[in-house]
């Protein structure tokens, strides 16, 4: 009851609004300059990505009957329905995946307690200088218990946390130096010290985090309109539409007049897609006639792995984190470095020796029983998500393409796959997207429009969101590769 009442009382402040302000299109007689003394927030850009067109969005209440069981979960697990959710509902398979190994690590039975879980959130996200995640996890921390006063600043944290940051701040930009005495460390502090089940539970939380930081920039969404940088007091420019409709919410401009990506032409992208098609036809029947040696294979991924550390944007700049954000973390100077630069050389991680299927998957499992399992699950659908479309193409086999991206992710953490010919990775995805790749894994808080306009310019919106699904989740493997061979290491 208490909901229709706010509801009619929310129409009549709009109707009341919008006779008082008036304009010609809705017969108003009232001055337009009329002051009124009532600051009214409003939105700030236009739908759940500052990427993606809103009307390219799926529209809450026009859902089907899956997607709106997708979002009445959601809703119930967090209290809101997200911009994240808003963006992976391009893909309900996957988005179902998610929201339950989430809700599991957040809100159900676990070696940590529930406001530990969010202040390890807001210290993951904080790394990435992702102020979206954290002001969600502030929220969400104080609803818990939380103390204030932990917000003030990593410092004032217990000091059980406060050691976690080495491990946070490693596992975020340089996991390949993980080694057993980071976790000897924090096992054998003391009065201070983490169990081996809570240390797999955080592990968890941190690169859960990492990951979806990834997810956040390299979609571009936008803040929640109950946080900072996601409203505004200030009215907006009315030349183009009826002041009506900012009351009704309906002030999109026109997504389609920019194109950040430079003039290229409709003819243009679509032979990158017929190039890209005929890239893969060669490739597989090159597979068919002849197998690369293992010798060969090492070979050329090595020249993968240098080449990976060229890669670069022309808009790579130093982003100074901004106060609120770099107080859950310590020494913000410290961020990516290629692992091979100054000389400086680390053994390949080879998944034949320590993968998650063999190892990592049972390790999680049995200090952390099911939620081995749904990681595992929403790797799988990560990797093998297809709908056998590419841009305009219907009926096409992509795993040859969804293995690149993934390897090539792998690659660039140092990871070998021993029976993939990485000769492919050149052949399937070029410089620009390379930039995009590289970008959104490990400096995720430098993606721009312009990166993400600039790659597969003629595929689908939905098809960009999937490519950052595959990155996300072979980041979170690999950074968990590195952690649970660690713990391993220290087990023996």
């Amino acid at each position: 009851m208490r909901l229709a009442t706010a509801a009619n009382e929310a129409y009549t402040t709009s109707l009341a609004v919008s006779e008082l302000l008036g304009c010609k299109q809705c017969g108003g007689a009232r001055n337009q300059d009329e002051e009124l003394g009532i600051r009214i927030p409003r939105p700030l850009g236009h739908g759940p990505s500052r990427f993606i067109p809103e009307k390219e969005i799926l529209q809450v209440g026009s859902e089907d009957a899956q997607m709106h069981a997708l979002f009445a979960d959601s809703f119930a697990a967090l209290g809101r329905l997200d911009n994240i959710t808003l963006v992976m509902v391009f893909h309900p398979q996957y988005l179902e995946s998610f929201l339950k190994t989430q809700h599991y690590l957040l809100q159900m039975d676990g070696p940590l307690p529930l406001h530990y879980r969010h202040y390890i959130g807001i210290m993951a996200a904080a790394r990435h200088q992702c102020s979206y995640l954290v002001n969600l996890h502030v929220n969400d921390f104080l609803h818990v218990g939380g103390d204030p006063k932990w917000l003030n600043g990593l410092e004032n944290a217990p000091q059980k946390l406060q050691n976690l940051g080495e491990l946070n701040k490693v596992l975020a930009h340089r996991p390949w130096l993980i080694t057993k005495e980071h976790i000897e460390g924090l096992l054998k502090a003391e009065e201070h010290s983490w169990s081996l089940a809570e240390l797999v539970h955080a592990v968890v939380l941190l690169t859960h985090y990492h990951s979806l930081a990834s997810f956040t920039f390299g979609c571009g969404i936008s803040p929640e309109i109950h946080c900072d940088g996601g409203h505004t007091f200030r009215p907006p420019s009315v030349s183009n539409y009826c002041i009506c409709d900012i009351t009704n919410g309906n002030h999109n401009v026109d997504e389609m007049q920019v194109n950040s990506a430079g003039n290229v032409s409709v003819s243009d992208s679509f032979f990158e897609v017929e190039a890209l098609m005929e890239k893969m036809k060669q490739l597989q029947e090159c597979r068919d006639e002849e197998v690369a040696s293992q010798e060969e294979k090492a070979s050329r991924f090595e020249i993968e792995k240098r080449e990976s550390m060229c890669v670069f944007s022309s808009d790579d700049e130093e982003v100074t984190p901004a106060r609120d954000v770099s107080r859950h973390f310590e020494d913000t100077s410290y961020g990516y470095k290629d692992f091979s630069r100054h000389g400086m050389h680390v053994p390949t991680f080879r998944v034949q020796d320590y993968c998650w299927e063999d190892h990592g998957y049972s390790l999680v499992n049995r200090l952390y029983p099911d939620v081995g399992q749904l990681i595992d699950e929403k790797f799988h659908i990560a990797y093998n998500l297809t709908y056998n479309t590419m841009a305009m193409h219907k009926d096409v086999d992509t795993s040859m393409l969804r293995r690149a991206i993934w390897n090539y992710i792998h690659c660039m953490f140092g990871i070998r796959y021993d029976d993939y010919d990485y000769g492919e990775i050149n052949q399937l995805l070029d410089r620009s997207f390379k930039v995009y790749i590289k970008t959104v894994v490990c400096t995720p808080e430098k993606v721009t429009k312009r990166m993400y306009d600039s790659f597969w310019r003629q595929f689908k919106h939905s098809e960009k969101v999937h490519v950052n699904l595959l990155l996300i989740e072979a980041r979170m493997q690999a950074e968990l590769l590195y952690a649970l061979r660690a713990i391993t290491r220290y087990m023996t």
